[in-house]
């Protein structure tokens, strides 16, 4: 059998730690924009509303991501002694992860407009969201079309703004059922 030459393993990790630094840039960049689109919380006209999270309801909206962040940091300790890897390597790859876990907790914006979810900076569609069948009772739950499991879209924030981000989804919803 031949011999596969890899690459040096700093090299792997320097390659890594780069995608992963782009990752927590491109949340960063995402979560500066939120102000910005949703300057004013509470009824909006057409029937929208917007909210904005606290940090116990974004741990409650991400606990998911929270474990798997947890796992990701533990990971290549392992790895740095089996490969002879530099260790800055795996505390850069923490810092990188910690950060990540901070913009995480950080609490969010959220608007409902009778066309688009504002959520996390970001901008989506109505046609290519759905509520998931079994909602969660401390967060809304809305799934990307196409994304299968990867695809959950959880909304966070007190009790009231969501029962009342709710409303106006199913209202949204139908008036798209009733134009198609």
């Amino acid at each position: 059998m031949a011999e596969i030459d890899l690459p040096p393993s700093d090299t792997f990790a320097i390659f890594v730690i780069s995608i992963l630094a782009g990752i927590v840039l491109w949340d960063a960049f995402w979560l500066t924009k939120q102000k910005r689109d949703i300057p004013n919380l509470g009824d909006l006209p057409n029937g929208g509303f917007a909210w904005a999270s606290e940090g116990p309801q974004e741990v409650i909206r991400q606990w998911g991501n929270l474990f798997s962040m947890a796992a990701m940091m533990s990971l290549p300790w392992a790895l740095i002694s089996l490969s002879n890897t530099s260790i800055i390597y795996g505390i850069i790859w923490d810092i990188l992860l910690a950060l990540h876990i901070i913009y995480l907790l950080i609490p969010k914006r959220y608007a409902v407009t009778s066309t688009h979810l504002f959520a996390d900076g970001q901008r989506y569609e109505w046609k290519k969201l759905r509520l998931a069948k079994r909602q969660p009772k401390r967060r809304i739950m809305l799934l990307r079309k196409g994304w299968v499991f990867f695809g959950p879209l959880p909304l966070g924030g007190k009790y009231h703004n969501l029962k009342q981000a709710k409303t106006a989804i199913a209202r949204f919803y139908q008036m798209g059922e009733e134009s198609e």
